[in-house]
């Protein structure tokens, strides 16, 4: 009797557990889809080199990820069919595309200013001319249009994604991690606010 119990009370349990993922923001497929956007408005040369499973870094990650596949699997066979129904991350709407096309065409010219530092990673999940010295005075205010053209653009791309998906609500969370995702895609030299402080990456 006892036996039946606890697997009564292990089945509810996976139950609720699985219903209350479908009902939270997923934050896991968000950071796959923010990476994809990401680095395609960077383009492949700006994407950071991954960990090398060695380094002790990537014996942490590899066992992480190793562990998260089996957990999947395991919920995949207790519940396939609510685990069939956890929520993705759409960035393949007209709007988002349009989007990226207009982004991926600015980097080209926001580029030379990342690398000198003139122009910063906030931790709004916008940019900012943090140091307009960097800048010769004739094109400065050719950056500060670039700069507020980008951050339109980005607000838009938050408030898009978030409306796609049917949750407008979801607009704060996407804003945050598409911010850690801007700097974790950049590469090194790249300047990114941080507690209120600017840092190189």
């Amino acid at each position: 009797m006892k036996i039946r119990q606890l697997i009564t009370v292990a089945v509810g349990v996976c139950l609720v557990a699985c219903v209350t993922v479908n009902v939270y923001f997923p934050e896991s497929a968000t950071e796959r889809a923010a990476d994809i956007f990401i680095k395609d408005v960077y383009g492949h040369d700006e994407q950071t080199p991954t960990e090398d499973p060695g380094s002790p870094q990537g014996a942490v990650k590899f066992s992480t990820e190793a562990l998260i596949a089996v957990v999947a699997k395991v919920s995949d066979f207790i519940l396939p069919s609510a685990y069939a129904q956890q929520p993705d991350i759409n960035i393949s709407t007209p709007a988002v595309t349009t989007l990226r096309s207009a982004m991926e065409q600015r980097h080209r010219e926001l580029k030379s200013h990342y690398d000198s530092g003139a122009v910063g990673m906030a931790a709004t999940g916008l940019i900012i001319l943090r140091d307009p010295k960097l800048v010769p005075l004739q094109d400065r205010n050719t950056i500060k249009k670039l700069v507020v053209d980008e951050n339109a653009d980005r607000n838009r791309l938050y408030t898009e994604i978030a409306k796609a998906n049917g949750h407008p609500e979801w607009q704060k969370d996407i804003r945050e991690i598409f911010a850690e995702r801007w700097v974790g895609n950049a590469p090194t030299g790249w300047w990114y606010e941080s507690a209120g402080k600017w840092q190189t990456k």
